[in-house]
């Protein structure tokens, strides 16, 4: 069965993208279940409950988030209520929940985990030791598993597709908005990519406005952050699982716009 997870979308470019294009990569690619990271879908800061409800009519059958999911108040409540709008399950005490369980396409169960690294990040649980917790407990005829490990620094991202080589189908890293070629299948079956890169304006810096971050660096002066609106590009990685066994065949990025 093939996976797709579509890295960071970014304020409305980055929706827009994902509204023009989701529906013919699905059937274009036989996709069985169809992810995202959506942590910056509003203005590029958080996420609201309508802007979820927007992506959830596209087509995409889980949400997965990062440090950004708490920008927006009105979220709290509906993490709640919406258990496919996931946040990072390494949040000591918070509202929502970090894994979810649904029936892809083909009627295979499939377990999404959303994990925050810790390095330069806000301070949270160990992630590879809720990790630990949370495959222990899924039930093990859910052999698709499928990470989204949101973390700052490479190394750490690195060390967790190592840590959970073998145990799950794919550790796919976001939250840096810039696509690595790192690509691969680790020995163990799990497939891994470091960052899978930002679905939203690439003529910006990493999604903001650069003439807006070029003054900060110069003056070290806040600035009020915007998004940027040029030159949208849609960055996925696709997995193909063997569902039966829960590893990977075969794992490829996918990126539409760019040109």
């Amino acid at each position: 069965m093939n996976i797709l997870f579509i890295g960071d979308i970014f304020a409305s470019p980055g929706r827009r993208i994902v509204a023009d294009h989701l529906q013919d990569i699905v059937e274009t690619n036989r996709i069985e279940l169809a992810v995202a990271n959506a942590e910056n879908a509003a203005g590029g800061f958080g996420i609201t409950p309508a802007l979820a409800e927007e992506l959830f009519a596209l087509g995409l059958d889980v949400l997965t988030t990062g440090n950004h999911v708490w920008d927006k108040r009105e979220i709290y409540a509906y993490l709640d209520r919406q258990p496919r709008l996931l946040r990072p399950a390494n949040y000591p005490d918070a509202p929502g929940s970090g894994v979810a369980v649904v029936r892809a396409r083909n009627g295979v169960e499939c377990a999404v985990l959303n994990l925050q690294g810790r390095t330069y990040m806000p301070n949270t649980d160990c992630p590879f030791r809720k990790a630990d917790q949370i495959l222990g407990a899924l039930d093990p005829a859910v052999k698709v598993r499928l990470v989204d490990f949101h973390a700052e620094v490479t190394s750490e991202k690195i060390a967790m597709g190592w840590y959970l080589d073998g145990r799950v189908s794919a550790v796919i890293g976001t939250h840096t908005h810039v696509p690595t070629a790192d690509t691969r299948i680790l020995p163990e079956g799990t497939a891994y990519q470091t960052d899978c890169g930002m679905t939203g304006p690439y003529h910006s810096v990493i999604g903001v406005d650069q003439g807006t971050i070029i003054r900060r660096f110069l003056t070290a002066l806040p600035v009020r952050m915007e998004a940027s609106k040029g030159s949208p590009e849609l960055h996925a990685v696709i997995v193909d699982v063997d569902e039966t066994s829960g590893k990977a065949r075969a794992v490829r990025r996918h990126a539409i716009g760019g040109e």
